[in-house]
This record gives structure tokens, C-alpha cells and sequence, in this order.
């Protein structure tokens, strides 16, 4: 089932992939300077925001099509809410030890993630299913 890609899912979409591409070059390209102030491993940053890049990609492309696949958007959301249980297990498992500003920044990454997850669901939820 394909759904219409409202204004408002394009302008979440959009805003997902702006919001993780600055994180994502972020990380990558900041990844020496940001480790030691976060106390975070360089090579756990620049990965994390190199595994950015394909999402950024993706949601770019998805909020340019009139329509799209209500399962894609479900994919997009299951990603999304990944990432932020990935960042919390990531922060409470011990496997690393960030500072006070580390796990800050963990935190607000993935709350904002999870605030996205929430407004792709509303999006989809409000979207008319599209013309055959």
C-alpha cells in the first residue's frame, strides 16, 4: 500500500536527513576533536555517522516522490527507533565511558531521533492512501 507524501511528511523527512547530515559530518569530520571533549571513541563517532550517510540518501529520496510505500515509511520509523534504543543500550552497557557532555550528547541525539520516529508516524497516520 503506497501513501501520499503530504507536505508535512516531506518537511519531517527533510528535516530528518538535514538534521542527521550535519550529525553525521559531525561525527565524521570532527570525530579527532569531538573524543577527547566527549570522551567518546574517535572511530565509534566516525562510524556512527558514516553509517548516517545511506539514511541521509534514503529520506532525501523518499520526501522527492509523490508517493511511497506505507512499509518503507514503517522501515524508516523501525531505523529511527533503533538508533535511539542502540544509543541508550549503548550508554547504560558500560562498553564505554563518556563524560558528563558525552552521554549529553548521546542523549540528545537520540531523543532527537526519537522525536522524528514520532513525527514520520504522525505523518504516515495522516496521510491519504495514494491513487492507484
Amino acid at each position: 500500500m503506497s501513501i501520499a507524501v503530504t507536505p508535512f511528511l516531506r518537511n519531517v523527512l527533510h528535516a530528518d536527513a538535514l538534521i542527521s547530515g550535519a550529525a553525521g559530518l559531525l561525527m565524521m569530520l570532527g570525530a579527532p576533536l569531538l573524543s577527547p571533549l566527549l570522551e567518546l571513541p574517535a572511530e565509534l563517532l566516525f562510524w556512527a555517522g558514516l553509517a548516517l550517510v545511506p539514511f541521509v540518501a534514503m529520506l532525501v529520496v523518499i520526501a522527492r516522490r509523490p508517493t511511497v510505500s506505507k512499509l518503507v515509511m514503517v522501515d524508516i520509523i523501525a531505523i529511527n527507533a533503533l538508533w535511539v534504543i542502540g544509543s541508550f543500550a549503548l550508554l547504560f552497557s558500560g562498553t564505554i565511558q563518556p563524560n558528563l557532555l558525552g552521554i549529553a550528547f548521546v542523549a540528545a541525539q537520540a531523543l532527537t531521533v526519537a522525536v522524528f520516529a514520532e513525527l514520520q508516524f504522525v505523518g504516515i497516520r495522516r496521510a491519504a492512501p495514494a491513487a492507484a
